[in-house]
C-alpha cells in the first residue's frame, strides 16, 4: 500500500488521518476539493489517483441539522458513500469507512458489540446505518467510533472550556454515557486496520466510560479548574431542546479489537490532557 485518498481530509478525524499515513502518498480530498455526493466528481478523482486504500471519513456531522434536512443528510453520508464504494472497487482499492454510536438507539443495558444489531433514532444515526449498508465485500472496513474530540474542528472539549471561560457554573446532562475517542489515537487505529487490511466492522474508542456530566468535570481538571462548578442535569432538562434524540448508551464494546489480539487505544484520561495542553498552548 503506497497511495492513499483520504475523504474530508480537513474534517476533525480526516486532519488526523491525513498526518497517520505520513510516509505514503496522501491523497487528501477535502470538501472543497471533492463533494462526495457528486457521483462524477467522485469516480473521476478515485480512477484518476488510482489509491490502493480510500479511507472515507468525509460526512455531514451535525447531528441536530440533519434532524432538519434528510434530504441532505442521505444525499452525503448514504449516498456519498454509494459513490466512494464504487469508485474504491473499479480501482480495486481497500476502502475504509467511518461510522458512529448513532447507529445504535441506546436502549440496551450493557456496551453495544459490533454483531449487536444497529436500530438508529436520528436522521443522522440512519444516514450513517444507509452509508454502512453500501460498504460491502471482502475488501473493506467499517469503523464505528464515539464522541470524538481533537484539535481540528468543533468539539466537546473546545466547547467546555470556551464554556468555563465565559460562565462561573456549568451543567451537563449525566443520563447519556458513552466512550470518549481522541483523533489521532484513532487515526493511527484506522491507519493499522487499513494497512493490515482487516475486514468486517470494528468498534474503535478510547477506554473509559463516562457521562457527559463527568467529562465535563475531567476536562476542567485537565485544565486545571474546580469540576466542581459542573452540576448535573437530565437530558429532558435541556434548554433548549435538541432536535435529535441522543443515545443514551453509547458505550462501544471494543470487542472485535480485543478479540483479535489488538491493542486497544488507552483510557481518554491520557490524550483528554494531551489535548486540553495542546488547546491552551
Amino acid at each position: 500500500m503506497t497511495r492513499v485518498l483520504i475523504t474530508g481530509a480537513t474534517g476533525q478525524i480526516g486532519h488526523e488521518v491525513v498526518d497517520a499515513f505520513a510516509g505514503h502518498e496522501v491523497i487528501a480530498a477535502d470538501h472543497a476539493r471533492l463533494d462526495v455526493a457528486d457521483r462524477d466528481a467522485v469516480l473521476q478523482a478515485i480512477t484518476e489517483s488510482a489509491p490502493d486504500a480510500v479511507v472515507h471519513t468525509g460526512a455531514w456531522t451535525a447531528v441536530d441539522a440533519c434532524e432538519g434536512d434528510p434530504d441532505r443528510a442521505y444525499r452525503v453520508n448514504a449516498l456519498g458513500t454509494r459513490h466512494v464504494t464504487e469508485g474504491a472497487r473499479r480501482v480495486g482499492a481497500w476502502l475504509c469507512y467511518l461510522s458512529t454510536d448513532y447507529v445504535f438507539d441506546g436502549t440496551k443495558t450493557e456496551p453495544y458489540v459490533e454483531w449487536d444489531t444497529p436500530n438508529p433514532v436520528s436522521v443522522y444515526g440512519r444516514s450513517k446505518l444507509g452509508g454502512e449498508h453500501e460498504v460491502t465485500g471482502p475488501d473493506t472496513t467499517i469503523v464505528r467510533t464515539s464522541w470524538v474530540c481533537g484539535r481540528h474542528g468543533n468539539n466537546m472539549v473546545r466547547t467546555i472550556l470556551r464554556l468555563a471561560r465565559d460562565h462561573e457554573k456549568l451543567a451537563f446532562v449525566d443520563d447519556q454515557r458513552g466512550q470518549p475517542s481522541f483523533a489521532d489515537d484513532l487515526a493511527v487505529m484506522i491507519r493499522r486496520l487499513v494497512a493490515e487490511r482487516r475486514p468486517g466492522v470494528f468498534h474503535v474508542t478510547n477506554q473509559g466510560t463516562v457521562s457527559w456530566f463527568e467529562f465535563a468535570r475531567s476536562v476542567l481538571d485537565a485544565a486545571d479548574l474546580d469540576p466542581s462548578r459542573v452540576r448535573p442535569i437530565p437530558t429532558a432538562d435541556l434548554d433548549p431542546p435538541r432536535p435529535a434524540p441522543r443515545p443514551a448508551n453509547s458505550v462501544l464494546d471494543n470487542a472485535a479489537l480485543r478479540l483479535d489480539g489488538l491493542p486497544l487505544l488507552p483510557h481518554y484520561g491520557q490524550p483528554l490532557e494531551r489535548l486540553v495542553r495542546q488547546l491552551r498552548s
